[in-house]
């Protein structure tokens, strides 16, 4: 024991603990190189061989901290957080979904049945499913794949144009709404156009 009240406990196997005058705060050196701090309102744990700092708050928050900056937290509701060191952040949540925000403003929706959504800053988004994968543009006009190949593209002028593959090879098919002044008396005009 020091003047001041600070306690040194040396172990045989080379820990040491080290115990404040008040004994709020309680550090251990472990012989491995790892380091233990017990605060009142933390407890700090770094890992010498990997050089990672685990952090748990009373509310039960734990925060992680790589060599490469990279920043983990574990919500107590289950919540997970990644910080990249490029400084994309990622979202994981207990029912599966996750989100990614990339430094460019793209965001990155995941469904827990899959199901992925784009959203990019200039405006357009990508959905991805199981049957299709869509992009929609900011004016309007979808285009659309689907798992059998066939292609669908909807522009904001209200014109459809389908391209499937068939036995001879892709056929598109073109539809033109009222909008157009192309359409026929039944509201719609087809035109069959060989790829």
């Amino acid at each position: 024991m020091f003047a001041s009240g600070r306690r040194i406990v040396a172990f045989t196997n080379g820990t040491k603990k080290e115990i404040s005058a008040d004994g709020k705060s309680i550090t251990i050196r472990f012989f491995n190189g790892d380091v233990k701090c017990v605060l009142a309102d933390e407890k700090v744990y770094y890992y010498a061989n990997t050089q990672t700092t685990h952090i748990t708050y009373p509310s039960g928050l734990e925060v992680l901290k790589f060599p490469n900056k990279q920043i983990e937290k574990h919500h107590p509701n289950g919540t997970r957080e990644i910080i990249f060191p490029d400084g994309t952040v990622k979202h994981i949540y207990p029912d599966g979904r996750e989100d990614s925000v990339f430094p460019d403003g793209t965001v990155v929706k995941l469904t827990g049945n899959g199901e992925k959504t784009v959203e990019f800053p200039n405006g357009q988004k990508e959905i991805h499913t199981a049957w299709f994968k869509r992009r929609e543009y900011p004016d309007g006009t979808t285009k659309t794949i689907y798992t059998n190949g066939r292609q669908e593209t909807k522009y904001s002028s209200g014109r459809v144009r389908i391209k499937d593959k068939g036995e001879v090879g892709p056929k598109c098919k073109i539809f033109y709404s009222k909008s157009d002044g192309q359409s026929n008396t039944h509201g719609q005009a087809q035109a069959w156009v060989k790829n």
